[in-house]
């Protein structure tokens, strides 16, 4: 039929039937998925590294609106309360009591949820576990890993080397390496502080407190530490040891608060460091450690300098400084770092591209999703 006269038959039609024909009612989405994730803490208020692991991560999946996502109370959950038809529930490390981990694995598995349990440390070699009692991990919370490690659908681990410490123990395991939050991590102006002295630089050290032993291997590469310039090179701790400061570095109080607060503080006063340092002893617990502090290093636009362990490969391959146990090489590496202080642009590149939630692939997501 020609155009046209196709047009004329439409127009007949409509006023025979009385005007334009209804739009036919929308079909209603389909609901998205809902996630379940157990940590310490609540509103806002976690360890870091449930931030980091967890809740800055699932803030992003719910932003992205592939999922809703809210915290659960496992005891609600337990007791069926709480009826929730989660498609997956991820535990951070010893969120759950140990008397719980049983009760809250069947619970899932009555109702057909996965469990997903996420770990970022060695919790199981001997070795592993006696440094994190000297920590004041007590055995309670260790069986608590344990049990959940081994009774969860999924494990989610920060490193491949955690990944075989856990291979042996777990149904199944995805590295899913550190990432940093664009919404924390993105530089503005900084602050400056004013009551800095002039005739120094300063490096920066942060961690928990499973790294006393690691600041150790710091005080001869600081002590009497000069730059090119001349200008003494002084050691800042932030974290990492409860001991009393010594001569050779200078403890760093930073304001209260979690994670989020903590790291933007970092980000505003970025300009009082010329470099980050991050050393590890070679022990077996320290082989699991990720590369976190080299990326937050990074991302403060500083040069890092860590030891050349298995947790910084990746690093190394992107720019990162990794050094010998010598002190010597160790000294080289500061003085050249502070020499820059500024981070390299490819390795800045990789963090934007590779190490920050959004661009860091899809693994995470699609072990809750899929």
């Amino acid at each position: 039929m020609p155009r046209d006269l196709a047009r004329r038959a439409v127009r007949r039609l409509r006023r025979v039937l009385g005007g334009t024909p209804p739009t036919p009612p929308a079909v209603p989405a389909a609901p998205v998925p809902v996630v379940g994730y157990v940590v310490a803490g609540g509103g806002g208020a976690h360890p870091a590294s449930a931030h980091v692991r967890v809740v800055r991560r699932t803030e992003h999946l719910a932003g992205s609106g592939r999922a809703s996502v809210r915290q659960v109370d496992p005891v609600t959950f337990v007791d069926g309360s709480d009826a929730t038809d989660y498609r997956a529930v991820l535990v951070q490390r010893d969120a759950l009591p140990v008397v719980l981990v049983a009760p809250f694995l069947a619970a899932a598995e009555a109702r057909g949820i996965r469990v997903v349990a996420e770990v970022d440390d060695d919790f199981f070699t001997e070795s592993g576990r006696a440094r994190l009692a000297r920590a004041e991990y007590d055995p309670s919370r260790l069986a608590s890993i344990d049990a959940l490690v081994r009774g969860a659908d999924v494990v989610v681990v920060s490193t491949a080397e955690l990944a075989s410490v856990v291979r042996p123990l777990a149904s199944r395991v995805e590295v899913v390496p550190n990432a940093l939050d664009p919404g924390i991590w993105t530089p503005g102006d900084p602050v400056v502080d004013d009551d800095l002295r002039t005739d120094e630089h300063r490096v920066l050290y942060m961690g928990t407190m499973t790294h006393t032993a690691d600041l150790a291997l710091l005080r001869d590469v600081f002590t009497d530490l000069v730059a090119s310039d001349g200008r003494p090179v002084r050691l800042e701790v932030i974290g990492v040891t409860d001991d009393a400061p010594a001569d050779w570095y200078r403890r760093v109080e930073v304001p209260d608060g979690h994670y989020p607060a903590f790291a933007r503080w970092l980000v505003d006063h970025r300009t009082r460091w010329r470099a980050g340092v991050a050393p590890l002893r070679d022990e077996e617990f320290n082989r699991a450690k990720s590369d976190l502090k080299a990326i937050e290093y990074t991302a403060l636009g500083l040069p890092a300098v860590v030891s050349d362990r298995p947790s910084y490969r990746i690093a190394r391959d992107h720019g990162i400084t990794a050094v010998p146990d010598d002190v010597t090489a160790w000294r080289t590496a500061v003085r050249a770092a502070v020499d820059a202080g500024v981070a390299d642009d490819a390795t800045v590149r990789w963090v934007r591209t590779d190490r920050t939630i959004g661009t860091d692939g899809d693994t995470w997501r699609a072990v809750l999703l899929d």
